[in-house]
């Protein structure tokens, strides 16, 4: 019989004992479609799952496989073995399991929830299935901006670490393209950086044509940093070693950038020092696979967490200071930065321990490189509470801001805007018009409704104690004394801009993203909004303040 007219179906199943009810289960088969499907039961027993092709090992990973109904199924990509001889092998399965009984493979990586389940972010992005965290990569390459990430595909809980790959035209609107890098001999994929080589440095493309690098930490057995290259921006290949050996046990998250008076590669990586002493090491190199160590920056130790994990490492302008004034920015995961000068080697802070954002729960932020505009564009891993009823997915990502450097009342800050391309998501805008607020004012917001939102407001609060926004039963505070934002109980100390407050909230069903004080405080609150509750209002109490203006927008799913 010719095995490609084989039907899909277990044609070899071995039962080796492995305790009372438990079966050492195997399958084996012939590739013939693109995915397989694997039933996943949130919360069930976790298994220990192989692919062979041939008998070779070239997929692992761990599942809580359904043994009866499946919450959800994830789908293995096996399209590169079709014709081949594929073999499914699970630890512990028990007998009655219907995991793989029959193995089903299918050509639709369909998804069931349609991007519309209840705790889905509709302006954030989110996997269509499976844990998220960390975004890798960030970069603009052959007319597309590319969003790596950290993923499980096979659970809504962190393990089995890929890459997984989403594109956009425009920012905005994300499209997933399957997983970019798998789990090898060397480790799972933890998290690092990508750049487009436009000097074929590595000779993997050419000038006209170059290549697309990534860098990676192979964790949890080898500790090492590794490379991957694309010349289409979808199929990446490995290179055999690491382009950096083990340093300690955790050293992890290599950012690279190319430093043009030195021409020479720049990698920043994390290291977790004797002591608990969290550091970053700066490494050189000129073709992007030998790298020679330079020197390092030392953070906090143990809980202190500043230079910890995630680096990311750029250049800005300084806007209000001198005439061609530049200065480079250090940051760890906590997005705790430090403001200083680089001269390819060596950075030296000048102004350390500063917050760029005061919210909860944002980590592991990174920037775009090649970004098409100069622009510094910045997304991080945002950790909303999704996994609920049997949910698919797990996670969401920031929106989408600019990242500038100014001179402020309180020294040198990172400021913080929406990318403009989010305007594209807006419907049924409201001006506000200029008007006086007190205790006895009706409420200038009691027309808008909306489930997403941009709402844009400028305030002098003149006397008034407090000012009150409440967002679909989300009270937002600002206290005029204090100068502090009060939400949920995060606060952050949000300054008056020449008398005035001005605010831009986006709002989605998982929380809200604030940005304060012209830029200067970013406070994103992950908090699920009540599906039913869509109204908002202002007021103030204490005392009188006056609206300058505003704008209110509906928004439109990215979906």
């Amino acid at each position: 019989m010719n095995k490609l007219s084989m039907l899909v179906v277990l044609v070899l199943t071995l039962a080796i004992g492995v305790g009372k009810g438990q079966t050492k289960f195997s399958s084996t088969f012939v590739g013939e479609k693109q995915f397989l499907q694997i039933p996943i039961k949130n919360g069930g027993t976790q298994k220990q799952v192989e692919i062979l092709v041939n008998n070779k090992r070239v997929r692992w990973f761990t599942a809580e496989l359904a043994e009866g109904k499946a919450d959800w199924f994830a789908y293995l990509d096996i399209s590169d073995w079709k014709g081949d001889e594929l073999t499914v092998a699970v630890d512990g399965l028990p007998d009655q399991s219907e995991a793989f009984r029959p193995i089903v493979q299918t050509d639709s990586d369909r998804h069931e929830g349609g991007y519309m389940e209840m705790r889905r972010a509709q302006i954030h992005f989110s996997p269509k299935r499976g844990w998220m965290n960390d975004p890798n990569g960030l970069v603009y390459y052959r007319g597309e901006y590319h969003l790596f990430f950290q993923h499980n595909p096979y659970g809504v809980n962190w393990g089995n670490m890929h890459w997984g790959h989403a594109v956009s035209k425009d920012l905005v609107h994300w499209k997933e393209v399957g997983e970019a890098l798998y789990p090898d001999d060397f480790g799972t994929m933890f998290s690092g950086g990508a750049v487009v080589d436009t000097k074929n440095s590595s000779g993997f493309g050419s000038t006209k044509e170059p290549a697309l690098a990534l860098f990676y930490t192979a964790a949890e057995k080898s500790w090492t940093q590794g490379m991957a290259h694309s010349r289409d921006g979808r199929s990446f290949e490995k290179l055999e070693t690491p382009i950096i050996n083990k340093i300690t046990d955790g050293n992890r998250d290599p950012k690279v950038i190319w430093h043009e008076p030195s021409k020479h590669w720049v990698l920043v990586v994390y290291v977790s020092e004797e002591g608990e002493q969290h550091a970053m090491h700066f490494f050189t190199s000129t073709d992007m696979k030998s790298w020679i160590f330079a020197s390092k920056v030392l953070g906090g130790q143990g809980n202190d967490r500043y230079l910890f994990e995630c680096p990311e490492f750029f250049e800005l302008p300084v806007e209000g200071g001198a005439k061609g004034e530049r200065k480079w920015i250090l940051t760890g995961a906590n997005s705790q930065y430090a403001i200083g000068t680089f001269d390819g080697k060596t950075f030296i802070p000048e102004e350390e321990r500063m917050f760029s954002q005061q919210g909860r729960d944002y980590y592991a932020a990174q920037t775009f490189s090649n970004e098409p505009q100069g622009r510094r564009v910045e997304i991080g891993w945002w950790r909303t509470h999704t996994n609920q009823d049997g949910s698919a997915f797990n996670q969401s990502m920031s929106i989408p801001m600019t990242i500038a450097l100014r001179k402020t009342a309180r020294g040198t800050r990172i400021i913080r805007q929406p990318v403009s391309e989010l305007s594209a998501l807006r419907t049924n805008i409201q001006k506000l018009k200029g008007s006086r607020l007190s205790a006895a004012s009706a409420n200038v917001l009691k027309s808008f409704q909306g489930e997403l939102a941009e709402i844009k407001l400028r305030i002098r609060p003149e006397d008034a104690h407090t000012i009150h926004l409440n967002v679909r039963g989300l009270h937002i505070i600002y206290q005029v004394t204090e100068q502090e934002l009060v939400v949920d109980n995060v606060r952050a100390h949000a300054p008056l801009i020449n008398g005035e407050q001005e605010l831009t909230i986006f709002v989605d069903r998982t929380g809200v993203e604030i940005f304060a004080s012209d830029g200067e405080v970013f406070m994103p609150i992950n908090y699920n909004l009540d599906p039913k509750n869509t109204q908002y209002s202002l007021s103030v109490s204490g005392g009188s303040a006056s609206l300058v203006d505003g704008e209110l927008h509906e928004l439109k799913s990215i979906w």
